[in-house]
C-alpha cells in the first residue's frame, strides 16, 4: 500500500495512536520519505513542553515518569512519552519497554508511550529522537516527556531536547551525587529527591543544597534556582510538587526569553546533525567511487599531509564527484 504522507499526518494530528506510531517508526527506520514527514509536521510543531526526565540507574524514573504522567492527566494535558531504553543486541529494537511498566496509561486515549531504542547511540538518546518528538508535537499533545537510558552522566544529551530537566536521584545509593557530578547534575533546571521516605534521602537534600549553593557563587546576575522536590513515587506522593516546581520553570522560561533561546539551540543543534549525516553518506559515496581510497594513498606516500588531503577530498564533494 503506497505511503500517503499528508493523510498520515492529518490522522495523527486527529489523535489517531497508530498514525502517530507509524510516524515514529518512519523517524527510526529512517524512511526514504523522511524529508518529506519533517516537511508535514513542522507546520504544526512548536506548541509542546518538552520535560526530560533523567538520573543514575535505581532511583525510579519508569515509576516517577508514570507519577507525572498521572499528574499531567489529572490537569487535562494530553500526554507523550518518549522512553530511551538499551538496543538488543539480536533485534536492534528497545530492550527494557518501559511501556509495561506504564500499563495503568496503556487504555488512556489521552496518552501515547513508545520506548525507543538507542541502537548504539550514546548520550542516553536515541539518534531518532528529536524528530520524535517532532512527531508528538506535531500531533497535538500538551506535554512530552522524555526518559533516558539511565547511564548516567553521559546522559546529558536530554539538554539538547527539552525546555525543562528534570535530574533524579535517591538515598541508598552510595555516593550518588559525587559520582554523577560531573555530567547530568549540572545540566539540571529541576531536583527530584525520590524514595524520600527512606533513610538518607535528608543527606542526599543537603548535599544538593549545598551543591546549589556553590554554583550560584559563580553565577553573575538573574538565573533560575533549581528546587528540590521530595517524592516517593511508587506513592504517588509529591507529584503536586513536581508539578508546580515544573510550571514554575517553564514561566521562568517565557518571562525571561530563555524558551526561545533554548529551542533555537536545539533546532540549531538538529540542523547540524542531518547536516553530518548528509556529509557522512556522501563521504561514504566518494568511498565507494574510489576518491577517498586515492586521497589517503598520497597520505600514506606523503604526497599530501592530512589537511591538504582533507581540502581535496571537500573539493570532490562541492564538484558533486564520486
Amino acid at each position: 500500500m503506497p505511503l500517503d504522507v499528508g493523510e498520515l499526518v492529518d490522522r495523527a494530528r486527529e489523535g489517531q495512536p497508530r498514525a502517530v506510531a507509524r510516524l515514529i517508526s518512519l523517524v527510526e527506520d529512517a524512511h526514504p520519505r523522511l524529508r518529506e514527514v519533517a516537511a508535514a509536521l513542522t507546520p504544526h510543531t512548536g506548541r509542546a513542553r518538552v520535560i526530560g526526565l533523567t538520573g543514575p540507574p535505581g532511583v525510579g524514573k519508569s515509576t516517577s515518569t508514570s507519577m507525572l504522567l498521572s499528574a499531567l492527566r489529572a490537569e487535562g494535558k494530553r500526554v507523550g512519552v518518549l522512553a530511551i531504553d538499551p538496543s538488543s543486541p539480536f533485534s536492534g529494537g528497545a530492550l527494557l519497554g518501559d511501556r509495561i511498566r506504564m500499563t495503568e496509561h496503556a487504555t488512556d486515549p489521552g496518552v501515547f508511550i513508545r520506548s525507543m531504542a538507542t541502537r548504539g547511540h550514546l548520550g542516553g538518546l536515541s539518534w531518532a529522537t528529536p524528530q520524535a518528538v517532532r512527531v508528538l508535537d506535531a500531533a497535538g499533545f500538551d506535554v512530552v516527556l522524555i526518559e533516558t537510558v539511565g547511564v548516567g552522566q553521559s546522559e546529558v544529551d536530554v539538554v539538547k531536547l527539552a525546555d525543562t530537566i528534570v535530574v533524579l536521584l535517591a538515598p541508598g545509593l552510595g555516593d550518588g551525587i559525587q559520582a554523577a557530578k560531573a555530567g547530568v547534575l549540572e545540566i539540571a533546571d529541576v531536583f527530584v529527591v525520590n524514595k524520600a521516605d527512606r533513610d538518607g534521602a535528608e543527606t542526599v537534600v543537603r548535599d544538593l543544597k549545598q551543591m546549589i549553593a556553590y554554583a550560584r557563587r559563580e553565577i553573575r546576575g538573574e538565573s533560575w534556582r533549581q528546587p528540590i522536590v521530595r517524592t516517593v513515587a511508587a506513592r504517588g506522593e509529591g507529584a503536586q510538587d513536581l508539578v508546580k516546581a515544573l510550571s514554575e520553570h517553564h514561566d521562568w522560561l517565557v518571562s525571561h526569553g530563555e524558551l526561545e533561546r533554548r529551542r533555537a539551540e536545539r533546532a540549531a543543534d538538529e540542523v547540524a546533525a542531518i547536516a553530518l549525516r548528509e556529509l557522512q553518506a556522501r563521504l561514504t559515496d566518494l568511498h565507494g567511487g574510489g576518491h577517498l581510497p586515492a586521497v589517503a594513498k598520497k597520505v600514506v606516500e606523503r604526497e599530501l599531509d592530512p589537511y591538504a588531503a582533507a581540502d581535496e577530498l571537500l573539493a570532490a564533494l562541492r564538484a558533486g564527484r564520486g
